[in-house]
């Protein structure tokens, strides 16, 4: 065999093994991907209801209520547009109250009208916003 197919043998299993790695790389983002998306959004946007999505925005006044036992606890998050009520079992952040910034992670009901959460995020200073969320407040 001469020196000519030798090194391209040698570029084919190198390209093939690089192409490999980088299939299997993106494969593994996939699964970690969470798309965000605002109230407005989630109402006109077709979602798959068994991925995790995060949905953002404003905490509505006088949006908040517990139930009795004080870990399952309802309240809307808004665009300044449109409203999506979130339903979340937990503790939620010290920083979580009405007016402020929120993030919560989780699934969307099949009406695409109730956020169940399964983590709450809330901004951590005066001066902090995700900036999604920030831009679609602004918008």
């Amino acid at each position: 065999m001469s020196y000519k197919f030798k090194r391209l043998y040698f570029l084919i299993i190198f390209g093939s093994g690089i192409a490999l790695a980088i299939f299997f790389i993106l494969k593994a983002l996939e699964e970690k991907i969470v798309f965000f998306y605002s109230p407005s959004e989630i109402l006109v946007k077709e979602i798959d209801h068994t991925r995790l999505i995060r949905i953002g925005g404003l905490v509505l006044d006088e949006s908040i209520s517990y139930e009795k036992d004080g870990l399952v606890v309802s309240f809307t998050v808004t665009d300044n547009k449109n409203n999506v009520q979130v339903n979340y079992k937990g503790i939620l952040p010290d920083l979580f109250r009405e007016g402020q910034g929120v993030v919560a992670e989780g699934k969307i009901d099949t009406d695409n009208k109730i956020f169940y959460a399964e983590k709450v995020l809330a901004k951590h200073d005066e001066n902090y916003m995700p900036p999604e969320v920030k831009k679609i407040i602004s918008d």
